[in-house]
């Protein structure tokens, strides 16, 4: 490296001719004027060295394309009886290497919405306040119970409202409480492809086009499997699901001066 450097600086820097370069440094002629003509410094190339992973490598491919998530340990036991025979670590080595190239990536940013400009929406169903009042109604009450959470698109307020069935009048009996609750009604429902509420390809069912034309507001489906394209309202959910529920929630009114309940 340092030589080359000094070839070059004599030559362009102090104009000394190349058959003087190579008299002083003892080199050939040739080998001067391929440094002189060398753009990058010259660097050691240790050869390539054959792995037993080389004749496995396409089978990899071929597997994590159908699976990018398939772990170390079945990968393994797949390529074993193609003739691979080696051990744990070259294939895991292998795998950290080449796994980003076949799982899809998401980018995120920070995106901030004008007020009341959309609402997200989720169906939950908190386990302790289930019980509850399963328990209250002497073991009558529906197998399933959900909330309606609501969460605007600016700012943190949310809201919820507690349904006993998934049936499209109880969840848009839910989002009306929920949007009395917030005083205002917002330009974009976002909700995920809820069964009652989306017919197919980002599609509304009648019913629900039908309550959104009654109030002049837009909807929109996010995409299958994407909880992070409404990540507020999840967060409000986790909320109620680790802070909120946890404990007995449904009181008598009785026992309980109204300054005492809790309410979402």
């Amino acid at each position: 490296m340092e030589r080359w450097a000094e070839l070059r600086r004599e030559h362009f820097v102090r104009g000394v001719s190349i058959k003087e370069l190579a008299r002083r440094h003892g080199l050939d002629r040739g080998t001067v004027r391929r440094a002189l003509r060398s753009e990058s410094p010259p660097r050691y190339e240790r050869p390539a060295r054959s792995s037993k992973l080389d004749p496995s490598k396409g089978d990899i491919h071929e597997l994590l394309r159908s699976d990018p998530k398939l772990p170390g340990v079945r990968v393994r036991e797949l390529i074993a009886p193609l003739g691979f025979d080696g051990g744990k670590s070259i294939v895991d080595d292998y795998l950290r290497e080449i796994r980003p190239l076949f799982v899809k990536k998401r980018t995120h940013q920070r995106t901030v919405y004008r007020p009341g400009e959309i609402c997200q929406w989720i169906c939950g169903r908190p386990l302790h306040m289930c019980r509850s009042v399963t328990a209250r109604s002497g073991g009558r009450g529906s197998s399933w119970h959900a909330w309606v959470f609501a969460r605007t698109g600016s700012g943190h307020a949310g809201a919820g409202a507690l349904i006993f069935s998934q049936e499209p009048p109880d969840v848009l009996w839910g989002m009306s409480r929920c949007l009395w609750s917030l005083g205002a009604l917002p330009q974009l429902l976002v909700w995920d492809r809820e069964g009652r509420l989306h017919a197919s390809g980002g599609r509304p069912t009648d019913v629900y086009a039908a309550s959104c034309g009654q109030l002049m507001l837009d909807w929109y489906f996010c995409e299958a499997r994407d909880p992070q394209a409404k990540g507020g309202v999840e967060l409000l959910q986790g909320y109620l699901e680790t802070n909120f529920e946890p404990g007995p929630q449904v009181r008598e009114q009785s026992r309980f001066p109204a300054s005492a309940r809790r309410v979402v």
